[in-house]
């Protein structure tokens, strides 16, 4: 394919690779389709990029002509040909990234990559950091990301694997070293790759199940992660050692990966206790194999003998005494090897665990083991970095334990209410509980938690959705003795809109046995219990939620056994769908704020654990600055945040592209944390004046999304007709329902595929609407409030964040594009009337925007990103084009086939790789 986009030399490399991929591609489809399907996607490339760049009613009508006429085969054909060039161009997107990282260490001006732990250890020192204060930043600084299965990677495993494969050939070519025929061999395995990537189906032919996704996420453990997270964590010492000499660094464990699949019960009925278990087994079988491959690794590098060291007593009691647990073909039989001896010790010992009593009870065995080895072998080595790979080892058992990663258990608040209300009702406490008021239902939930007996009876008949219920927390208590209780820490309770909500989850831990009050009135706890404040309301509510149970006797109790500490989870997705992005956003930044002064005054330490989605319309963007817009008071109380299926692959799937976006999060955090931990720094930069002007743009931004969104009876259908909703579900990109209900109610349809539907139809409207209302009217309401918003985009993080994330989401809608869509709507005046609505504040939108930044085109400040999405373009509209003409085709037609539809299916999953986002 045709491939000539012009940009500056610093992306000179990147164009190339481009157009050999390109080039390849071309190949390819004349191969397969002959020269006439290259040129049928030539032809239709060439007019929508002089439609983009020329306007006109003729080359529209040549266009819409060229692709009304495409019948199957060539239609299929020239759908995937432009699928698949998304994907090679978003393989050398990557690569380039890497390749900039590695100009940067290239270097010889000294200069420093931005966003680095470099950087931000470099920039603690020239500010005048002391020491001590670096030292109080390390100790609470604290950085989790939970992946999830939802919205699942549209693309297929196997498609991954080659463009992991294309990826790693591609960096090879950068290697100066190649000779000319190793060159060769490498373009060669290049094409081979791309020609295998063209003859490879990429839908999948049923929808995954918890345990195909659960897989998929240990995909990223397995690959980068296990490495990538020891290497961040050495690399911050390695330059504190570099920036502050005089002191002795020992980095504690502050960055970790959780998981929610296998754990996430939400609106999802195929994750049952037992799914929830058998996960939990595959994270140990996991790390267990992945210490395994370390170990037997480092027993070949450590043959030392004691003809040539010497060993402590300790040590050699230890393993005297340990191998007589072995059996004697376990034993290692070269008596001097003291480190192989005892190397096979905690080899065997490994694989037993979970198996018999010879087996590690705890990783903490494990690493005293390993520790006992490195005091030993520091003793006759001439450098401590020699010893890196058992000291790699050493933080790995530390970060991962036995569990891998911690499980977290999310279920929705009305299922807990449900098995609660017939627990109460069994036993004559409550005939209809859910009926109460809510005093009146945390009177009775403070009683039971006040009093040792149990509420269940050992041979009542509850009901299937009671019993589930229960199986889970039972489940939890089971987890806890088999796997150590770093395998669920938190349950996580949706919807939470009162204090009841998660009363009534203690009760039931108290059932199981996870919170326990003994006869004396001692409690003992093992289970967080968090808050997920979703919609609009809920963030309203929820500081006052918090501020009652902080106060409440019982949930003090369980706060002083979980260390004062406690998490909560902001929901970004349902907000900005209940709400609008702007108002949303606003919500969530207000309810931090409020929520950190009050847990101060309390003395509870806090976790905000922030449920972003990947796109756009549900808090997505990269992760240094999602953490760059939170207030910068709360990143010393510990963040955490959901890394979405979607993204996986982006961010993980290549160690240089892992090492670099949480590269990039650690040294944001680090720099963040450490100004709230400097007295003189503790002013966080925010002016009265500021956020009185958001909660004015705030309030005109919400009346008018829910205007058109809640107030507009025809919107719900405009939605429905005008993007593909209704053909998502057949795309088998997750084991989860679309809705938490079997409703066609707006309330139960998910955050994901309501942000999918708008991004397909390239409206992006969760992503964009009504902030420019918000904007526009406060700029009008008085002469210096321009300027004021100027100054907030120039000083204010938060603010600067929310500007320049509707700058992206306006640059990757469409207008133009996005009207074919509204052919689809079957009352031509509603489809007119809506669609002239969002195009209006469209226009209001993007000039407010460019006045604020005082920039002429949107991303100015962005230009490769700005490049990239116009290049993008001109191969994303035919596919659009042709969605649309199929789409009708589809709707029109009584039985339609099986290629029909996979044919829209194709159209979707092309312009998810075009836009980079699912849900």
């Amino acid at each position: 394919m045709n491939t000539q986009p012009t940009s500056n030399n610093h992306t000179t490399p990147l164009r190339h690779d481009i157009r050999v991929l390109g080039e390849m591609l071309g190949k390819v489809l004349v191969h397969q389709g002959g020269q006439e399907l290259l040129d049928k996607v030539e032809r239709i490339r060439k007019l929508t990029k002089d439609l983009r760049n020329t306007p006109d009613s003729s080359t529209y009508e040549t266009l819409k002509s060229e692709i009304t006429e495409l019948k199957p085969p060539m239609r299929s054909q020239v759908i995937r040909a432009f699928s698949i060039y998304f994907h090679l161009v978003n393989i050398a997107e990557q690569n380039h990234r890497i390749r900039r990282r590695r100009e940067y260490q290239l270097r010889e001006d000294m200069s420093v990559q931005p966003f680095s732990l470099e950087s931000a250890v470099q920039n603690l020192k020239e500010n005048d950091y002391s020491k001590d204060v670096v030292q109080e930043t390390l100790h609470k600084l604290s950085l989790e990301l939970i992946i999830t299965a939802h919205p699942t990677e549209a693309t297929k495993r196997t498609v991954l694997e080659i463009q992991k494969r294309i990826a790693t050939l591609l960096k090879q070519l950068d290697e100066n070293r190649l000779t000319r025929r190793e060159r060769e061999g490498v373009m060669d395995s290049l094409q081979n790759e791309v020609t295998v990537l063209w003859q490879t189906e990429e839908l999948r032919e049923r929808k995954p199940t918890v345990m195909d996704e659960v897989r998929n996420g240990l995909y990223y453990f397995d690959h980068t992660l296990f490495d990538v997270l020891p290497d961040i964590h050495q690399e911050l010492e390695h330059q504190l050692e570099v920036n502050y000499p005089e002191e002795e660094w020992s980095v504690p464990d502050f960055l970790h990966f959780g998981s929610w699949i296998g754990g996430d019960r939400d609106g999802n009925p195929n994750v049952t206790p037992e799914v929830t278990w058998e996960t939990l087994h595959k994270h140990r079988n996991l790390i267990l194999k992945k210490y395994e491959d370390s170990l037997v690794d480092l027993m070949k590098r450590f043959s030392q003998s004691l003809a040539y060291v010497q060993v402590s007593g300790e040590l050699m009691q230890s393993i005297e005494r340990e191998e007589t647990w072995l059996p004697e073909d376990k034993i290692w039989k070269v008596e001097k090897e003291v480190y192989r001896r005892k190397f096979a010790v905690i080899l065997e010992r490994l694989r037993q665990v979970g198996q018999s009593e010879t087996g590690y009870r705890s990783a903490d065995e494990m690493l005293n083991d390993l520790s006992l080895i490195q005091e030993n072998a520091l003793r006759h080595q001439p450098e401590s970095r020699e010893l890196k790979s058992l000291r790699k080892l050493i933080r790995q058992v530390s970060l991962f334990g036995f569990h891998l990663a911690t499980l977290d258990v999310r279920n929705h608040s009305g299922e807990h209410e449900i098995a609660v209300s017939e627990l109460l009702q069994k036993v004559g406490i409550s005939d209809d509980y859910s009926s109460l008021n809510e005093a009146d239902k945390t009177g009775i939930l403070e009683d039971v938690l006040k009093d040792p007996r149990p509420l269940s009876l050992l041979n009542e008949d509850y009901s299937e959705a009671t019993r589930q219920i229960m199986n889970v927390f039972h489940m939890i208590r089971n987890a806890h003795k088999e796997f150590g209780k770093r395998s669920i820490e938190v349950y996580l309770i949706s919807m939470t809109e009162s204090v009841s909500d998660l009363l009534e989850v203690l009760v039931l831990a108290k059932e199981a046995g996870i919170y326990r009050l003994h006869a004396d009135g001692s409690v003992e706890s093992d289970l967080d219990v968090a808050p997920l404040l979703e919609t609009v309301d809920d963030l309203v509510a929820g500081p006052d939620i918090i501020k009652t149970l902080f106060e409440m006797e019982v949930f003090s109790k369980h706060l002083e056994k979980r260390g004062n500490h406690q998490e909560i989870m902001l929901g970004y997705s349902d907000g900005s769908k209940d709400g609008g992005t702007l108002t949303a956003n606003w919500r969530l930044y207000k309810a931090q704020v409020e929520i950190h002064e009050m847990a101060r005054e309390y003395n509870i330490g806090l976790k905000f654990f922030h449920g972003r989605g990947g796109s756009l319309g549900r808090g997505g963007g990269p992760l240094h600055r999602s953490l760059l817009s939170q207030p910068v008071e709360t990143l010393g109380d510990g963040v955490k945040i959901t890394e979405q299926g979607e993204v996986l692959s982006s961010r993980y799937m290549l160690r240089d592209i892992a090492y670099r976006s949480l590269e990039q999060g650690a040294s944001t955090l680090l720099e963040g944390a450490a100004n709230v931990s400097k007295e003189s720094e503790q002013g966080f930069h925010r002016e009265d004046s500021w956020e009185e002007a958001m909660e004015e743009i705030s309030d005109v931004s919400l009346k008018t999304y829910q205007s058109l969104v809640f107030g507009d009876k025809d919107f719900i259908s405009y939605f429905n007709e005008a993007t593909p909703l209704n053909e998502l579900s057949e795309l088998n990109i997750g084991s989860r329902p679309m809705k938490r209900k079997d409703s066609s109610k707006f309330e139960n349809l998910r955050a994901i595929p309501w942000v999918f539907a708008w991004t397909q139809s390239r409206q992006l409207l969760p992503g964009w609407f009504a902030a420019g209302s918000g904007l526009a009217d406060y700029r009008d309401r008085a002469d210096g409030n321009m300027e004021l918003l100027r100054q907030m985009y120039e000083n204010w993080p938060f603010f600067r964040s929310t500007i320049n994330n509707l700058q992206m989401a306006l640059t990757k809608a469409d207008i133009q594009t996005a009207r074919e869509y509204k052919s689809l709507v079957k009352d031509e005046a509603v489809g007119e009337r809506i669609f002239n609505t969002i195009v209006d504040e469209y226009e209001r939108t993007k000039e407010v925007l460019l006045q604020i930044t005082e920039d002429d085109e949107l991303l100015d400040h962005q230009p490769t990103i700005q490049e990239s999405v116009r290049l993008r373009n001109p191969y994303v509209d035919p596919m659009n084009f042709l969605q649309v003409e199929l789409i009708k085709e589809l709707r029109e037609t009584e039985n339609p086939g099986d290629e029909l539809l996979k044919e829209v299916l194709l159209t979707i999953s092309g312009v998810a790789a075009g836009l980079r986002n699912t849900g």
